[in-house]
């Protein structure tokens, strides 16, 4: 026998075992397709029917390990499984998840764990307990909406989309260097021991792994996998005002593609060094004039400030504020901005992007989404809950595991045709200053993130947390680093003083918190440049410094 053929015959044998026992190595798809179409078909006929089921579960494995000052602060290892059930009871045009007396939607998913193990019987046991619990919910809720109605609604309260059937094989957690990350950890934390000007000093890496699967009555079947790693080291330096917050973050999709020693050393001797020139540095004063956003910091501002108007399903609840609900063919931004939200984007100049994913959270296929073209506004970031002029979904329905899935973003970039390299949006910051009669500009060049409210019964206001800022001066002194500020403002008037934006974009990546939980996103932007901002002090005594001198 020739050994090419050898070598087929024997390929076809491994393959011939394997395939079956591949087939069976994720029992819990099984059981949650035959469990679902079992309940299904049992209350789709009740006198009060449910016209759609759903079944989400996550299997979340996470490593942790924390230092403080050269020490072990915090070693821990988790696993679990959250199962979350979705009833819809009355149809696509109203059901219990319709907004009730200007409230929003009071309805939420009922969330057990399941076991970790494969144990078929006590996963079927809890699947059908959950299910109970879920559609007796979704009947008093559906009660609840139809005592409030005061009139059939023209926008349905659910979407009809494609049936998906998509599936990733198991990945095999990927255990930590532990002893290795441990003596990183340490190094890079113990150095401050005994620097009087550091009161704080922590290193945290973050290993997460989730299996995500999504089966519904529709049919459609999703399990895909998302893993996340991420270092960070806070750095809290006195002065007399009180301390100072500086952070470093680093992310990836594995530990391993975490920066290196050398470049974390670089970071940290970099900001050190900022904390020993802020102790000594004067506290900002309120400022309204010229400022320029650092690429980091714009990617902050226009995730927080513009990306949270744009989740289309905020618009359809009559509590929101609804910014940019009239504004679709209008201009919002300058003509020469572009700005799309892509899940479908992994990496963007090397970095990982967090809020990539291959179906979201409803089942609907990563779609790219151009939310301004030249300025204009032509689309929401929408999920199964529609509003006028917007019927379906494009693939933005997002929640944390136990919450409803909404509008939410995934990777926001902003992009310009017109940009200006950093030496010039200073000579323009500067123009600007002058014509203003302004003594100086301000430079946003560090935040560590912000916060935005869109209720109409609370100012429509916004606020970016900035940790390195500088004075740029008319008159060519040398920038003067500033503490004490905070970066306010209302969101229509910023966004019309725009009037530069730079040539290389930054990316920030973090855990973005809305009415659907905690969830993954990333933004990326060049620098901007801006008109008129608002800075205001930040509280006196927020930080106080110590009475006592260090221990010895």
């Amino acid at each position: 026998m020739n050994k090419a053929l050898y070598r087929t015959l024997v390929i076809y044998v491994i393959s011939f075992f394997i395939v079956p026992v591949i087939g069976q190595e994720d029992r819990l798809l099984s059981v949650l397709k035959d469990e679902l179409k079992r309940e299904f078909d049992t209350y789709s006929k009740q006198p009060i029917p449910c016209y759609y089921m759903e079944y989400r579960v996550e299997e979340i494995k996470s490593v942790q390990l924390e230092c403080s000052l050269g020490s072990l602060v915090d070693d821990d290892c988790d696993s679990m499984r959250i199962l979350s059930v979705t009833s819809r009871i009355g149809n696509y045009q109203l059901d219990n998840t319709h907004e009730v007396e200007k409230k929003g939607s009071i309805y939420n998913p009922f969330s057990l764990s399941l076991p970790l193990e494969d144990n078929e019987s006590a996963t079927r046991m809890i699947l059908w307990k959950a299910t109970q619990y879920a559609v007796r919910d979704a009947i008093n809720t559906y009660n609840q909406v139809q005592t409030s109605l005061k009139e059939t609604p023209k926008v349905p309260d659910f979407t009809k989309e494609p049936t998906n059937i998509y599936y990733e094989p198991p990945i095999p957690f990927k255990n930590i260097a532990r002893d290795i990350w441990l003596q990183r950890l340490k190094k890079y934390t113990g150095r401050f021991v005994d620097n009087d000007n550091i009161i704080r000093a922590d290193a945290s890496l973050s290993y997460k792994s989730y299996r995500k699967y999504l089966v519904n009555s529709e049919g459609s079947s999703i399990v895909q996998n998302q893993t996340y790693a991420e270092l960070q080291i806070l750095l809290v330096g006195k002065s007399n005002e009180g301390s100072t917050p500086l952070l470093l973050s680093y992310h990836a999709f594995d530990p391993d593609s975490l920066p290196n020693d050398e470049q974390i050393e670089s970071d940290l001797a970099r900001i050190e060094a900022l904390q020993n020139k802020l102790k000594d540095s004067p506290q900002a004063e309120a400022f309204a004039g010229p400022a320029i956003l650092s690429p980091a910091a714009a990617a902050v501002f226009f995730h927080e400030i513009f990306g949270h108007r744009i989740e289309g399903q905020r618009l359809k609840y009559s509590f929101d504020s609804q910014t940019f609900k009239t504004q679709v063919g209008n201009r919002v931004l300058p003509k020469y901005i572009n700005i799309y939200s892509d899940p479908t984007l992994k990496y963007f100049q090397g970095k990982a992007m967090f809020g990539y994913y291959a179906f979201d959270d409803q089942g609907v296929k990563a779609q790219r989404v151009n939310v301004v073209e030249d300025g204009v506004l032509k689309n929401f970031l929408m999920s199964r809950t529609p509003i006028e002029g917007f019927s379906q979904s494009n693939s933005h329905g997002r929640s944390q595991i136990g919450k409803m899935p909404v509008s939410r973003q995934s990777n926001l970039i902003v992009e310009a045709r017109k940009t200006y390299s950093e030496k010039e949006l200073r000579k323009k910051l500067i123009a600007e200053c002058k014509k203003q009669k302004k003594s100086y500009g301000l430079y946003f060049k560090e935040v560590i993130g912000g916060f935005t409210q869109t209720s109409r019964y609370s100012p429509n206001v916004f606020n970016v947390t900035p940790t390195v800022v500088y004075k740029i001066y008319v008159d060519g002194r040398p920038d003067e680093l500033v503490k004490g500020v905070d970066f306010i403002g209302t969101p229509l008037a910023i966004f019309s003083e725009i009037v530069a934006i730079g040539d290389e974009p930054g990316v920030f990546t973090g855990y973005c918190g809305a009415e659907s939980g905690s969830i993954p996103v990333t933004a990326t932007s060049p620098a901007l440049l801006i008109k008129k901002i608002e800075t205001q002090k930040k509280p006196e005594g927020f930080n106080p410094a110590p009475i006592l001198g260090r221990p010895r």
